[in-house]
């Protein structure tokens, strides 16, 4: 199904959550019209952008960004400019990721 996110995770609890995966070189979000509308939509669910930026030469830093879905159209077009829930970079913390994407 077009737009559905990469990911379907279940937290401890049994809640499930969707996400969606994307990498990047640059500060561009290539979401598809078709992500962002099944993100708009179910904007009050647990659906989520995780991002994955590397250096363009390959050797250098990477980072993660985690945006909630509801802010999926301003990620569309202003890309990693627009501020994110969560960003690690270098080492990155799993568990706070997993921690909150499963806040309710």
């Amino acid at each position: 199904m077009p737009g559905v996110p990469d990911l379907l995770v279940c937290d401890t609890d049994g809640d499930f959550h969707l996400i969606e995966l994307k990498f990047t070189t640059s500060k561009v979000v290539a979401l598809s019209p078709h992500q962002v509308s099944f993100m708009a939509k179910h904007k009050n669910a647990s659906v989520w952008v995780l991002v994955w930026k590397a250096d363009r030469k390959g050797g250098g830093k990477q980072d993660i960004y985690l945006y909630h879905g509801k802010d999926a159209i301003d990620v569309r077009m202003e890309g990693l400019n627009i501020k994110p829930l969560y960003h690690a970079d270098g080492a990155k913390d799993w568990g706070d990721v997993l921690d909150l994407i499963s806040v309710k």
